[in-house]
């Protein structure tokens, strides 16, 4: 199989990570083995541009597993694991990509992909779908669909749906809730924290943490934070996540009050320039800023840049950037998603991206069984829901069901009692 990874050495060490995420997927390995009966992807090409991480090769394996031919490649620089490439390259997948690609090589290894002339997509904030757009329109005959994975692509794809500049049908994965109320909450809340805290070494008791934005991600990145002793500030534009957030027992301010305060700042906005120019000049001396939103576009380097007299890495990760007053302020990971781009960042714990995983792959298989116009689809309730049966099976948890009369019961409307 065609591959082009960094050093296909390392496969047995990627091969134990896979082994290690696949005891910790059970709802994926239940969809693997129905997928090696049914054949759902007999004479399918899927691509996708995804983190190029053990539990992502896990998903193309499956996909694989139901007789698609799948080709890979990151979408992001600095998160691909050269193992993990290396074992998915071993096992038969179509591997693009190593840790530290520059840009043209990013762009170099989505056309690899795209090579194989794919039915179906899979994306991780859009990168592919628009290049597609671009450059490739050649496939776009062949193309069935894709399924994009992410709030920020979300938010691209329906901008460009409503311009009328999408020319194929997206199944919005990330608006599952067996998605964006698990991964996005509680995978992003525990890898955020895990990534930051395994780069710095540093005590988050008793620290002021600021969240820049409100949504999913950012409800579970203030829990995790203040479950670990933090005092949390909560910076929003949207008046009812502002509430939420200040009923759920956060501060609440604007960022340029909230910057004065922060020892440790984290922007999960998935918006351009959400801390920029003057807000630097504002910061605590020591104060350490963190993105993880998906690009690295939220935290202004450049801006950050100008205003500081020098700036170096002071650990594999960490950036110190010394202010011409004299403070001294860190950038992790150059403000990429801090959760994978962080040498220490090991991304969504397996359990969580097992019913991500589950939901990308059974929305692939939708993309076949469906006749969809072009447009952004949010994934069948029946799906979503499946894959919480499954989950729940796989922690050996029954709940409740309704009874025929209580269906009625609720059905009727003329009387309460």
């Amino acid at each position: 199989m065609p591959y082009d990874v960094k050093d296909m050495s390392l496969a047995p060490q990627g091969k134990k990570k896979i082994e290690w995420v696949q005891k910790h997927m059970p709802v994926l390995e239940h969809i693997k083995k129905e997928f090696e009966q049914t054949k759902p992807f007999e004479g399918i090409t899927i691509s996708s541009c995804l983190h190029l991480e053990p539990k992502t090769i896990n998903l193309g394996l499956t996909l694989q597993a139901g007789g698609a031919e799948v080709a890979m490649t990151g979408c992001n620089p600095l998160s691909t694991q050269d193992d993990a490439t290396a074992a998915g390259a071993a096992l038969g997948l179509n591997m693009y990509g190593w840790r530290g690609e520059n840009n043209e090589e990013y762009y170099q290894n989505i056309h690899k992909v795209l090579d194989h002339e794919p039915d179906i997509l899979i994306d991780d904030g859009a990168d592919m779908i628009f290049l597609v757009h671009r450059e490739r329109r050649e496939i776009l005959d062949k193309l069935r669909g894709a399924c994009e994975e992410t709030t920020t692509g979300i938010h691209r794809l329906k901008a460009m749906a409503e311009d009328n500049a999408l020319e194929f049908p997206v199944m919005a994965v990330n608006d599952a809730y067996t998605k964006y109320l698990f991964d996005n909450r509680y995978g992003t809340g525990q890898s955020t924290m895990d990534s930051i805290m395994g780069s710095t070494n540093v005590l988050i008791a008793g620290k002021t943490v600021v969240v820049c934005g409100y949504g999913w991600c950012g409800r579970g990145v203030a829990m995790r934070a203040d479950g670990l002793g933090a005092n949390v500030i909560v910076t929003e534009i949207d008046p009812i996540r502002a509430l939420e957030a200040r009923m759920d027992g956060y501060r609440v301010m604007k960022i340029r009050e909230a910057v004065k305060h922060a020892d440790i700042l984290i922007t999960v906005t998935g918006n351009i320039d959400v801390v920029y120019g003057d807000d630097f000049m504002h910061m605590k001396n020591g104060c350490i800023m963190a993105n993880s939103g998906h690009f690295n576009v939220e935290i202004n380097r450049k801006d950050l840049e100008e205003l500081s007299i020098s700036q170096g890495k002071v650990k594999e990760d960490i950036e110190e950037f010394i202010m011409k007053d004299g403070r001294r302020l860190y950038l992790i990971a150059d403000g990429r998603l801090v959760n994978l781009a962080a040498e220490r960042g090991q991304g969504h714990p397996a359990e969580i991206m097992d019913l991500s995983f589950a939901m990308q792959a059974l929305s692939a298989k939708h993309l076949l069984t469906e006749e969809l116009e072009a447009g952004v689809f949010k994934a069948p309730d029946e799906i979503d829901l499946s894959v919480a049966h499954l989950k729940l099976k796989a922690m050996d948890i029954q709940i409740d069901e309704l009874t025929d009369w209580q269906i009625k019961y609720l059905e009727n409307w003329e009387e309460g009692t």
